[in-house]
């Protein structure tokens, strides 16, 4: 639990997918494990997905959020609450670091006019070294959970996809795009909630993986991780 992660690998990789049937199906089936566990209900295979998603004649379209499918799934939020959890110790000792920096800022501020040059020298150069110390750990905590919150999104994702493919087909869908990323970033200007199909496939994934609902009750689609106020520079 770092910092909110505005751009984590997870949103890199999902744009990177880019879930638009008729541009992409054949990429999606191949994120599918070959020879996985699917249940009867999605494709049991990569060739699968894409004999099934090649003879689509649906014409509506459709939008899925699939960073918010995948951390409102069960097993999503599991995962995410599990990796909330590794890193709150990694949490605290930052917090630590930054409520000394900010009580060695307040010592400054308070006797900076009764310190001589020498003393004063030493205190913002303390300060200073702490701060890096802080800044570069800090840092370090983001990327190791961005990296882990990245390897979440693919586990889930790589079972998801053949899903979507059968869940459009199977619904007269001909193509899906996907919202994750709001416009100009992503693909879609505007779409209303009857067409989106986010939640029907988070319950047929939760159906499918038979994983149970987290004890908490909330669902936890983008997990955000609070982050230490970063401490400021010290006056000198």
């Amino acid at each position: 639990m770092i910092s909110k992660l505005a751009t984590s690998k997870v949103a890199r990789v999902l744009v990177m997918t880019a879930i638009v049937f008729g541009l992409s199906v054949f990429a999606l089936a191949q994120a599918a494990p070959a020879g996985g566990a699917a249940a009867s209900s999605a494709p049991d295979s990569p060739s699968a997905a894409a004999a099934l998603a090649s003879k689509a004649t649906g014409t509506k379209v459709g939008t899925i959020n699939i960073e918010q499918a995948i951390f409102a799934s069960n097993e999503g939020r599991t995962a995410a609450e599990a990796l909330s959890k590794k890193f709150e110790p990694k949490q605290n000792e930052l917090k630590v670091s930054a409520d000394e920096i900010d009580s060695l800022q307040k010592q400054l501020s308070a006797q900076q006019d009764k310190l001589n040059d020498e003393s004063r020298e030493k205190l913002v150069k303390q300060i200073e070294t702490k701060k890096k110390s802080f800044d570069r750990a800090t840092q370090d905590a983001q990327e190791d959970f961005q990296n882990q919150q990245g390897e979440i999104g693919n586990k889930v994702l790589t079972k998801m996809a053949p899903l979507i493919v059968k869940f459009a087909t199977d619904n007269g869908y001909g193509m899906i795009l996907d919202t994750s990323q709001q416009w100009p970033r992503g693909p879609v200007i505007w779409y209303g909630p009857a067409v989106d199909i986010t939640q029907p496939v988070v319950e047929a994934y939760n159906a499918q993986s038979g994983v149970p609902a987290p004890a908490s009750t909330t669902p936890k689609p983008k997990p955000a991780t609070p982050k230490p106020a970063a401490p400021s520079s010290p006056k000198q």
